[in-house]
């Protein structure tokens, strides 16, 4: 086993932290401030080649592989998990489905332009009534002539409010055995009858665009139809296992941050004449942390390696996002409880890695959710 990074791995690590530090960072207190997502960012992100990263030269990316793509969103979340989130799901749900499942005229009309960073792309899976019941999908698509007509609705969509496309997950019959047949369709913004507004006030990663499309006889041609029409579900269930990965990537880059800005302000604050870091009770804390955030990496960087390597990955994907998710809370927490009072201030920024890292325990599967495919994959 080796553990190393690769040169290109090492290179884009020292590539993105210094981007991180020198471009979102600063922008990171305002943009959660004032809930603005930062387009200005993703225009830089993309000419840098970050949204293309795993994907092929062909198709306007880098060509780099799925630890190289980890590894990027978690220097991004490590200092701004808005900014984060907006990434993960602009590759992972916008861009990704296509590359894995798209016909090459698909790929070349849609996903070249999201690779190289001039569009990006969004997924839409969650009804108000099909969260973790994806299989609950209420959205239909009927066929017409040589179009589909889409009717429905979804909600807290990432990106959908400035993606040139949605990937939208609807009905498209019944099988053989009577249950329905889910397919994904890749459905153009501008669209006529496509609705999308985002007045969500949210708790947290307030920096990254949260939408509702409401879908009213939205007509698209079949040839957007995305891969097999009757593999749809095993389609985005594959696509999720994907995203779980960028979902952990997020939760490890939070929990080290909290940790970054717990260790350094320990070792600055002064009680009783000395460091709080002197203290056993903050070194334990500090500790443990940088125990998990370890242990959060390595099963992150391996359902990554699984995954670039063409093996079963969705049970160590799991693990990483339901581990460096909760991860991510706990260190956020105990760098507030290591802070003290000014902790919960706005200004040492702890408390919004806290608000950020909630929002992972829910998204693309709740905890509860990894859990269950956990459970199954045991046999249970």
């Amino acid at each position: 086993m080796n553990f190393e990074l690769t040169k290109e791995q090492a290179m884009i690590r020292s590539m993105v932290q210094d981007f991180a530090q020198s471009v979102i960072q600063p922008k990171a207190v305002e943009i959660d401030k004032e809930a603005r997502f930062p387009v200005e960012t993703f225009k830089q992100m993309g000419e840098l080649g970050l949204l293309g990263i795993p994907f092929s030269e062909e198709y306007g990316g880098s060509g780099g592989d799925t630890v190289s793509y980890a590894i990027a969103v978690e220097e991004v979340g490590r200092v701004c998990g808005s900014t984060g989130l907006s990434f993960a799901a602009a590759v992972s749900l916008g861009a990704s489905p296509i590359y894995y499942f798209g016909t090459e005229e698909q790929k070349q009309k849609f996903l070249t332009p999201m690779a190289e960073g001039k569009a990006l792309g969004s997924f839409g899976l969650t009804e108000p009534n099909a969260g973790s019941d994806a299989g609950g999908t209420k959205t239909t698509a009927v066929e017409d002539g040589d179009d589909y007509v889409i009717n429905g609705e979804k909600c807290f969509i990432t990106n959908a409010s400035y993606a040139k496309t949605i990937i939208v997950t609807a009905v498209t019959g019944k099988n053989d055995r009577g249950k329905n047949i889910i397919s994904a369709i890749i459905v153009p913004t501008d669209a006529a009858g496509v609705t999308i507004t985002s007045n969500y006030d949210k708790m947290g990663v307030r920096g990254s665009d949260t939408a509702e499309i409401v879908l009213d006889n939205v007509r698209v041609p079949k040839a957007n139809l995305l891969g097999d029409p009757n593999k749809g579900f095993s389609q985005f269930l594959y696509t999720l296992d994907g995203g779980r990965i960028s979902i952990a990537a997020i939760g490890l880059g939070i929990a080290q941050g909290a940790l970054d800005k717990a260790l350094s302000y320990a070792k600055e604050r002064k009680q009783f004449g000395k460091p709080i870091s002197d203290f056993q009770a903050i070194q334990f804390k500090l500790a443990d942390m940088a125990m998990e955030v370890e242990l959060a990496r390595n099963i992150v960087y391996k359902a990554a390696w699984l995954k670039d390597n063409n093996k079963p990955f969705g049970q160590e994907a799991a693990y990483a996002k339901l581990y460096a998710t909760e991860t991510a809370f706990r260190a956020a927490n105990q760098a507030i409880q290591i802070h003290g009072g000014y902790g919960y201030m706005r200004e040492y920024e702890v408390e919004r890695y806290l608000r950020d890292a909630k929002l992972l325990e829910i998204g693309e599967g709740t905890s509860e959710v990894q859990r269950m495919v956990i459970a199954r994959q045991l046999g249970c």
